[in-house]
Order: structure tokens, then sequence, then C-alpha cells
């Protein structure tokens, strides 16, 4: 049996307003550049190996009706006015060859950067916990290396990617999403 394991990945981000909802998601995804997928949300694992790819790189590489593995964050509202944001967050050992996690965090009332910071810390903690460490994320994180300490041997790098949007002033649908797209080559 094929393992399925990718090799590559991109963050990407958009934002979409319509007076339909799955439009509105739809803009999401053309804002993000990842329309011309056919998307599987997965969960949580950053495959080790696994290279990031700038977006403008990850977006070429994609081909209409692929089907393409993201985790995705979304959330929409249809209130004027209401802050609405989506984030992914990676955190993956500094030792490449170990498996990383991803994180998805999508809020209301949470502005960009702290939706971010949120999805980061998540993702930190959650890889934390698998590999049976305690971690507290203000505690372990080290501004200076921007990274997480979870043990004298134990060093995370993370990083996130976030949109947020208050919602459209006339009601229409205002979707944000954020995703970590996976590709196979």
């Amino acid at each position: 049996m094929n393992k399925i394991i990718p090799k590559q990945m991109f963050f990407t981000k958009g934002l979409g307003y319509h007076k339909n909802k799955l439009q509105s998601f739809e803009l999401a995804l053309r804002d993000a550049g990842i329309e011309i997928c056919n998307i599987v949300t997965i969960s949580s694992i950053f495959p080790p190996d696994c290279k990031i790819i700038p977006r403008s790189r990850g977006i070429k590489l994609l081909s209409p009706g692929q089907i393409t593995f993201m985790v995705l964050a979304r959330a929409s509202t249809d209130e004027p006015s209401r802050l609405v944001s989506s984030a992914i967050g990676l955190a993956q050992p500094k030792n490449k060859q170990q498996y990383g996690y991803i994180s998805e965090h999508h809020a209301f009332g949470q502005t960009r950067k702290k939706t971010a910071d949120f999805a980061e810390d998540l993702a930190a903690t959650m890889l934390a916990s698998t590999l049976g460490i305690e971690l507290d994320p203000d505690a372990a994180w080290d501004e200076r290396k921007k990274l997480y300490v979870a043990s004298k041997e134990r060093h995370f790098v993370s990083r996130s990617i976030a949109q947020s949007a208050e919602g459209h002033k006339d009601g229409l649908w205002t979707t944000t999403i954020a995703a970590g797209v996976l590709l196979l080559d």
C-alpha cells in the first residue's frame, strides 16, 4: 500500500464578501488562490521532512480539479461590524525529521494578531502533549530566539497565518479563511 505523505506545504489566507454565504466562502478561497482545488480537510500532523514553500510557488503547483489536502480554518458572519477571524498555527521540532503539529482556530471578536498567536500557542501545546511534555506557552516562549523551549533538549519553531475582518456594513456575508495546504510532490 502506498503511503500518502505530503512533501511540501504552504500557508495562505483569504477574505470574501457576498450576499450568499457559500459564495463569500468561494471568494475567500479565490482571494487565497486555492479556489481551483477540490479540498479535503485534514487534521493536525505536519509530516517529517516536509518543506514549507512560499505561497506564490505553492499556488503555481496547483491544477484545476486537483484533490488538495489542507488544514483549513473558516469563519463567517452576516452581522455588520462583527469581528471574525481564522488562523492556522504550526509548531515543529528543530529536528526536521520529527513530525510537527498544525492547528486551526476561528473566532469572533478576536483581532488577527490574537487569533494568530492563539493558533501558534495551540499548535505548540498540542505537539508538546503528544511528546509527553507539559508546556505553558507563555513561559516556554523565548522572544529573543523566536521559539518555544519545551525542555533543555526540545525546542519548537512556530509560525502562523491569520485573516480577520469586520462584518460587511451592509450585512453581506463576510468569510475569512486560513489554510495550510499540503502538496504530495
